[in-house]
């Protein structure tokens, strides 16, 4: 049946990718490979140490590699630090690529980042509570969330679980809403130095003001861990992406470049002599990464190797939104159904990776994309001017 058959060449293409068989798929020249790179491992850290830290798996092969497990489950968590970084990297680039201050309509701007996160979200937090609910039968461990209630499922559609106290329905949920708090705050940013610009255009206002959320965040907020549900939290980490790619930029007059890239390098320094913390570490080393090799785009198709990382890159935000409930439930089928020997809850633990990986190809190829493409056609929409025919069309009056 024709039906039958594109089901299976998607489901082909999608293993494909998955496993980087990407030979004959063809690659955007223009990606940022580095960032894909970057993306990709970290979303891999992030699920090993989500499967170290919740379920009876990492428990039981823990006495085989004890090292490892111990690792992933102090330090692997880290790696969120890297997607914080280039979060800030990005929307700097997007919002305001040479830094200049004052958007157009920044509550459309946080609307648009919005739409884009949070559909892809509430469908990830459903398939968590399936998934609890589904482990639930086969075993009893606190990593199983009990049935949520129509409040919790409403702060989680708005981003708001955390600010409001709710328990998270999956592991990693409350990063995607300080995303967006972080993004809304960069969105303010850039819209209050255009206020304050008035009709001038310093190239000096906006990246100072990141500069003194950036100070703030390191200096004061980070150091509170009452403040980690909102964004002066992270927005040290934030920033300094932010940082790294206006200094980057070719264009930026050299003093002015110079200024920044001293205190992207100055600012956490401080704060590390201050009091040490290795998500600090991580985000000034992940910001120099960037600041020397972030906007290196290779004008060529590089092969497979490219293509996998591209992809990687491209399905990490699906694979961070699906790994938990996927882990859960093989959690929940080796406690039931296989030996706790340490080698085979090992092999279960490789066995919850890889369908981790799987899984969240399939919800980028038939969820996040498809939602994409939904919602971006209705903003084009939405934002497109009303057409008349040219006949009938207003003469400008100026005002």
């Amino acid at each position: 049946m024709p039906g039958a058959t594109s089901s299976n060449e998607d489901w082909q293409h999608v293993v494909e990718n998955a496993v980087g068989m990407v030979a004959g798929v063809r690659t955007s020249p223009r990606q940022f490979v580095l960032i894909n790179l970057l993306k990709g491992i970290s979303a891999q850290l992030i699920v090993l140490h989500h499967l170290a830290f919740y379920g009876p798996m990492a428990d039981h092969a823990q006495a085989i590699m004890p090292l490892l497990i111990d690792w992933l489950y102090d330090h692997a968590r880290i790696a969120v630090q890297v997607f914080l970084v280039i979060g800030g990297f990005l929307a700097a680039r997007s919002l305001s690529p040479a830094g200049l201050p004052g958007i157009r309509s920044p509550a459309h701007l946080v609307w648009r980042r919005y739409l884009k996160l949070a559909p892809p979200f509430c469908v990830a937090m459903l398939l968590a509570v399936i998934a609890s609910a589904w482990a639930s039968s086969w075993m009893t461990h606190d990593s199983i969330s009990p049935a949520p209630t129509m409040a919790q499922l409403g702060a989680h559609a708005l981003l708001l679980h955390g600010v409001l106290g709710m328990e998270s329905l999956s592991a990693g949920a409350w990063y995607v809403a300080i995303d967006f708090q972080l993004y809304a705050l960069m969105t303010l940013l850039a819209w209050l130095s255009g206020h304050l610009a008035g009709g001038h255009s310093p190239g000096w206002l906006l990246p100072g003001l990141v500069v003194a959320g950036v100070g703030a965040s390191l200096l004061h907020f980070n150091l509170d861990a009452d403040w980690d549900v909102w964004a002066p939290y992270f927005f040290g980490a934030y920033g300094l992406g932010a940082l790294a790619w206006w200094a980057g930029d070719p264009e930026r007059p050299p003093r002015s470049a110079a200024l920044l890239l001293a205190a992207m390098l100055l600012l956490p320094s401080l704060a590390l002599m201050l009091e040490f913390r290795s998500r600090i570490a991580v985000a000034l080393a992940t910001a120099c990464v960037l600041y020397l090799f972030g906007r290196l785009r290779p004008a060529f198709n590089a092969g497979n190797a490219l293509s996998a990382i591209n992809y990687a890159g491209k399905i990490s935000f699906s694979v961070f939104l699906v790994h938990f409930p996927v882990s859960l439930v093989v959690n929940a089928g080796f406690t039931r159904f296989v030996s706790e020997q340490a080698h085979v809850q090992a092999v279960g633990m490789l066995v919850a990776w890889v369908a981790s990986l799987l899984a969240g190809a399939v919800f980028f190829r038939w969820v996040e994309t498809p939602l994409g493409d939904v919602l971006s056609q209705s903003r084009r929409v939405a934002d497109a001017p009303l057409s008349m025919p040219v006949a009938a069309r207003p003469r400008h009056t100026g005002r």
